[in-house]
C-alpha cells in the first residue's frame, strides 16, 4: 500500500509541536506562523493558539480570536471549540454564551468530545437557552463514552448527587483513568468527605496519582 508523503505544512506543524513540548516557544510560533501561511485550518488555528497563550509571540486574544474564526469556519473543529472559549471568557471579543453554545455544537459535530462536555455545563447551569437542563447528563454521557475525561467526572458527580453510589464510582474510576492533575485535584474535591468505600478508595488513588505527577527535583 501507498503511503502518502508528509506535506511541508504538516511537517511545519510537527516540529512546531516538537519545539513547543520542549519549551522552545519562539521556534514553535515561527514553524506554526510558516504552517498557517497556507492557510490549512490545523496550522491557523494552531497560529491562533500561540496567540492566546502567549507561546513565542506577545499574548493577543483578539488576534487569536481572528484566527480561529478562519480556521473554523473552514472546518476545523478545535478551532470552533478554541473560538467559543474565548466568546465565554469575553477574551478578545464580547463575551457572547449563546455564540459561544453554537461554536462549542459546532466543535462536538466535528468529533471533539471536549465540546459536549461545555455544553453539558451550559446546559445544566441554564447558560444557554436552547439547551435543558434535563440535557446535561446526555452530553456529559456523550462526551465520556468519546473519551473526555472531564464529562466522565461530571457524570459521575450528577450520579454522586444524586446517591446512585455504583454509577458514581464508574464513571469516577472512568475519568481517573484516563485523567491528569487538574482531573486527580478535582476528584479530590468532589469526594471530600464521602464515606462510600469504593469512591473513599478512588479518593486515595487520585491522591497518590496527584503525588505522582508533581515534578520531582533532584536531591544529589
Amino acid at each position: 500500500m501507498d503511503i502518502p508523503p508528509i506535506s511541508v505544512v504538516e511537517t511545519q506543524l510537527m516540529l512546531g509541536q516538537i519545539h513547543l513540548d520542549h519549551g522552545r516557544l519562539q521556534d514553535a510560533f515561527m514553524m506554526f506562523e510558516a504552517a498557517a501561511r497556507s492557510g490549512e485550518p490545523r496550522a491557523v488555528n494552531m497560529l491562533g493558539r500561540a496567540y492566546e497563550r502567549g507561546w513565542g509571540t506577545a499574548c493577543n486574544p483578539a488576534a487569536a480570536a481572528m484566527y480561529f474564526h478562519e480556521a473554523a469556519y473552514a472546518g476545523d473543529p478545535w478551532a470552533a471549540f478554541n473560538l467559543a472559549d474565548l466568546y465565554m471568557a469575553g477574551r478578545g471579543v464580547t463575551g457572547d454564551p449563546d455564540r459561544a453554545c453554537g461554536l462549542y455544537v459546532m466543535a462536538a459535530r466535528g468529533g471533539v468530545a471536549k465540546a459536549l462536555t461545555m455544553l453539558g455545563l451550559l446546559a445544566e447551569d441554564g447558560t444557554c437557552a436552547v439547551l435543558s437542563r434535563q440535557s446535561a447528563r446526555l452530553f456529559f454521557h456523550a462526551a465520556a463514552m468519546g473519551g473526555d475525561c472531564w464529562g466522565a467526572l461530571n457524570l459521575g458527580r450528577l450520579y454522586l448527587a444524586a446517591g446512585n453510589g455504583p454509577a458514581a464510582t464508574h464513571w469516577i474510576r472512568m475519568a481517573l483513568e484516563h485523567g491528569f492533575s487538574d482531573v486527580f485535584r478535582a476528584i479530590i474535591h468532589l469526594l471530600d468527605g464521602v464515606t462510600d468505600p469504593a469512591l473513599r478508595l478512588l479518593a486515595t488513588q487520585a491522591a497518590v496519582r496527584l503525588d505522582y505527577a508533581r515534578p520531582r527535583h533532584a536531591t544529589g
